[in-house]
């Protein structure tokens, strides 16, 4: 019975938390837009109107965003208020994750590696960009430095390094499927 609870709950809690999840942010982005509608006096006619709209609005963004002067006048505003630090440290932060997940068109350069340890185990890790910043460049030994990350497990957090590339071993894996393995301290040893 201990094995046949276990097997339910192992199978059920993924699915049940993803669910919750996605549709608490679907109540939560469809408040805000019934908010949105109701401040400009308009009562929303059926349940996810307000989600139409936030979804509707971040459309239209996209498409100005494809536009040259409304791109300038953002990146402007995006420069002048880098000018302060701490809110060029938060948004700078949340402005590199979200460009991993659209690169728009760009190839994707995180190749997962291993790199060897001096007790001769391997740890799984990510190239992250072709070359290091010239500032570290300059600051390390002769060599082709890579920035490296080692994802830590069950949580978002890593730890960068710069290897030398003569010292990784490239694998054929996926970036997702790999993250998801260190993410999961190699539970998931799916390897698809």
């Amino acid at each position: 019975m201990k094995k046949t609870l276990a097997r339910g709950l192992m199978n059920l809690l993924p699915m049940v938390l993803s669910i919750w999840l996605f549709w608490s942010l679907f109540i939560s982005l469809d408040e805000l837009g019934k908010l949105l509608l109701e401040l400009v006096g308009v009562t929303p006619i059926f349940i996810g109107a307000g989600f139409g709209l936030v979804a509707s609005l971040v459309f239209v963004a996209g498409l100005l965003f494809s536009v040259s002067p409304v791109a300038w006048v953002y990146g402007w505003i995006e420069r002048q208020l880098m000018k302060f630090p701490l809110f060029k440290s938060v948004y700078g932060s949340i402005r590199d994750i979200a460009s991993l997940m659209n690169r728009d068109g760009q190839p994707k350069t995180q190749k997962t590696v291993l790199v060897k340890q001096a007790n001769g185990g391997y740890v799984v890790g990510f190239i992250m960009s072709d070359s290091a910043p010239q500032p570290l460049v300059d600051a390390l030994p002769e060599g082709d430095w890579v920035p490296v990350l080692f994802q830590l497990s069950y949580q978002m957090a890593g730890v960068t390094s710069l290897v030398k590339r003569d010292d990784l071993i490239f694998v054929d894996w996926s970036f997702e499927d790999a993250m998801r393995f260190n993410l999961t301290a190699g539970i998931n040893t799916i390897a698809r």
